[in-house]
């Protein structure tokens, strides 16, 4: 749509230069999901993150492709105010919207300490629930499916995180051109310094069809 207004240019991205975003932080991800009390007890009881509103609507639009559909908002708040939404529909659309397992690569990342990082392994280890721990070198996650699918990683930063940061602020651009240039050089010195992958079998909490590995 053509517009008379000016339009303020992206800032122009130097690696190593400190370029602050103006969205200022992530406001809620949502994802649809079958049973709300099933992913309550999965983030208030497992992770420990509380639920802070649930809305109840129904879509009320003669004209909308989903009229009359009732379907319960969830929000569970993160320590920033930002959140984890979820929705659950009635019938006939309960099941219409549900994603599933993707793939590896299609996960939400929260950060943590290593203390708490550390509380929700036990937690889940009482709860019989299957999980792995991967130290990435820049970050030590924590990875678990939600009942629904959900990949959620939770990261606890090592000591030396910013000066880790400040060394891949530096050479961001020219590593990506380098990459997409055809040279995959590793550049992740840091990987598994602290030891391999521990994975942790139980009972996954997702249930249905697995992504091809």
């Amino acid at each position: 749509m053509a517009t008379d207004s000016p339009v303020s240019p992206a800032p122009e991205q130097i690696d190593g230069a400190q370029v602050t975003s103006k969205l200022r932080r992530l406001h809620h991800h949502a994802y649809p999901v079958a049973d709300q009390e099933v992913t309550r007890h999965f983030m208030e009881d497992l992770l420990g993150i509380p639920l802070v509103a649930a809305w109840t609507e129904d879509v009320h639009d003669e004209g909308a492709e989903f009229n009359g559909m009732e379907f319960c908002h969830t929000f569970y708040e993160l320590a920033d105010g930002s959140a984890l939404a979820y929705f659950q529909m009635a019938p006939p659309y309960d099941k219409y919207f549900l994603i599933g397992k993707t793939n590896l690569m299609d996960h939400i990342a929260l950060e943590t300490d290593a203390d708490t990082q550390e509380e929700i392994h036990q937690r889940l280890l009482a709860d019989g629930v299957s999980h792995y721990i991967q130290d990435h070198g820049y970050v030590k996650s924590l990875y678990v499916d939600s009942p629904d699918g959900l990949m959620v990683e939770i990261c606890a930063d090592p000591d030396d995180v910013e000066e880790i940061k400040e060394i891949r602020r530096g050479d961001a651009h020219a590593a990506l051109k380098r990459w997409l240039g055809g040279n995959h050089e590793n550049n992740n010195l840091w990987r598994n310094r602290s030891g391999a992958p521990m994975i942790y079998d139980g009972e996954p909490l997702y249930k249905g069809p697995v992504y091809k590995s």
